[in-house]
């Protein structure tokens, strides 16, 4: 595994950029963000994953090891291969793409080229406890940690009975709902509750 190349870069181009190390150029596929902070002829270090095929081997480049570490979270979910996770760090910060997961935004996740809402709805489902820790905005607001809201309302209805998929989806659906301050808790869970069509 080749986890960081630091060297001259000798190029760039629309997806890529070649660093010299030791003699050797290297391909490094980029995000344009990442593409944006090189310049041919200086001295970069970028954090790598490389992606081995039956006919290729990819290095993927990252400004750092926080977005190299969420590529390859992205690739542990049904599919998602290194383009498409490699595309929605195009499209988000690694902190925006956890607090979406974590608050299960899945209009967020649907601005990524190639991602539906039920492939966000997926991402959701499938990283959302293995998303990591989400900075919490300068208000101060709940909602943007994980283990807030979302994940609040699932354990409630999954304990008054209904299924994971269930809670899920009815978390997803009021998640759609939310924009700007978060409400609390209980009005978040009568929301749901509403929507799978059951008081309580």
């Amino acid at each position: 595994m080749i986890a960081s190349v630091r060297g001259t870069v000798t190029a760039t181009g629309p997806d890529h950029a070649v660093v010299e190390v030791g003699g050797i150029g290297l391909a490094v596929q980029c995000a344009p963000g990442t593409l944006a902070d090189l310049r041919v002829g200086q001295p970069a270090r970028l954090a790598t994953s490389l992606v081995v095929r039956e006919d290729s081997l990819t290095l993927y480049g990252f400004a750092d090891d926080d977005a190299k570490q969420l590529f390859e979270l992205l690739q542990t979910a049904s599919g998602v291969g290194p383009r498409l996770a490699q595309a929605v760090l195009a499209v988000h910060t690694p902190d925006a793409v956890r607090k979406a997961v974590a608050n299960a935004d899945t209009a967020a996740l649907t601005r990524v080229p190639g991602i539906g809402k039920k492939g966000a709805e997926r991402l959701v489902l499938e990283l959302r406890d293995r998303i990591g820790p989400v900075p919490v905005g300068p208000d101060g607001a709940a909602g943007v940690t994980v283990g807030a809201w979302p994940e609040q309302v699932r354990q409630a209805l999954v304990g008054l009975g209904w299924t994971a998929a269930q809670a899920d989806q009815a978390v997803a659906a009021v998640a759609e709902t939310v924009d700007g301050e978060t409400p609390p808790v209980p009005v978040l869970l009568k929301q749901a509750i509403r929507l799978l069509g059951r008081t309580r």
